[in-house]
Formats: C-alpha cells, structure tokens, sequence
C-alpha cells in the first residue's frame, strides 16, 4: 500500500521524471498547447503553474529560480529551412506570460481531454494548455432549488421597502426643525 505516497513514477527513474518534467513545460509554455497522456498532464500542471506564479513576480531572484528550476533552452524557429533564435524559454514566461496573468490569481492551465487513444498502449490522449488572456476569471455559483431564491428575493424586497418607508418618514421632521430654527 502506498499510504501518502505523494506523485506518480510513470515508469521512470528520478532524473527522467525531472527532464521529462521540464522538457514537457518547457514546451507547454514555448507552444501553449501540447498533447500528452493524462497521467504525464496531471503530473506537470502544477509545476507549469508554479512557475508562471514565479513569472508573475518578475524580480531577479524569480528568474534565477525559474532558471533552476527549468533551465534556459533556446526557442528556435525554422524560417526558409534555416533555424532562427527567437529568444529563451524563461525569456517568454517573464515578458509575455507572467504579465499576462497578472490579475488572476491561479489556474493559469486547462486539461482537455481528447477522444483519440494512443496506439501502442493505448494511452488517454489530452490537450494540456494555457488560458487565453482573453478568458475572465468568473466564479460559478451553487445552483440553488427556486424556492430558497425566491423567499431570499421576497426579504430581500421587503427589507429594502421598510428602509424607503423609514427614510421618508424620518427625513421630513428634521427638514421642518431646521426650518423653525433658523426662522427663530
């Protein structure tokens, strides 16, 4: 039994659960979205997400942490058959990714899972990607049965009533009192 055993082996030694680990975010964050298994997705997410949490900071000693953490691999482009340097990997996570996330406060990573299976093992296969900038943050409400709303609006309604009622009948003898008092 493994009783609070903490992550996943996937078949792998330490050093390659760690390369994996980088390569795997390394491109989730030059490409913003990478196919993989599931068990591979879950394992990386909150590592990516801890690093753009670091990103968001953008202080020195985050970037040399993230460099640590992730090395500082080249993003190459190949234009014309001939490969062109783009910039780094912890380049883009500070300037583009980390300034994008600014105001949300976490889940900057989404599992989608897709309907193909891989072919050797049959592996689930699933979309790991990064939240657009154009997607708000929005918190779900608890569905609530109609009844329990509808008696929530009704106090609601006559509590703002008995507030006008009270304002109205209150506002106007101290009108008339500072009348008399200024004509006195």
């Amino acid at each position: 039994m493994r009783h609070r055993v903490a992550g996943r082996r996937l078949s792998r030694t330490k050093e390659h659960r760690l390369a994996m680990r980088r390569n795997l975010v390394a491109s989730l964050f030059q490409h913003e979205t990478i196919s993989t298994t599931m068990e591979k997705a879950k394992e990386v997410k909150p590592f990516a997400e801890k690093l753009i949490t670091l990103a968001k900071k953008g202080t020195l000693p985050a970037r040399r942490r993230a460099i640590s953490l992730l090395g500082n691999r080249d993003i190459i482009d190949y234009e014309d058959g001939n490969p062109v340097r783009k910039g780094t990997i912890v380049g883009k996570l500070f300037s583009e990714l980390g300034p994008r996330y600014l105001d949300r406060p976490g889940g900057y990573t989404r599992i989608i899972r897709l309907s193909l299976r891989r072919l050797g093992d049959n592996g689930q296969l699933v979309l790991l990607q990064l939240i657009g900038a154009d997607e708000s943050v929005t918190k779900k409400s608890k569905k609530r049965s109609r009844k329990k709303t509808k008696e929530k609006e009704k106090i609601a309604e006559d509590q703002a009533e008995t507030e006008v009622e009270d304002n109205t009948g209150e506002d106007e003898p101290e009108i008339q009192n500072d009348k008399e008092q200024n004509q006195g």
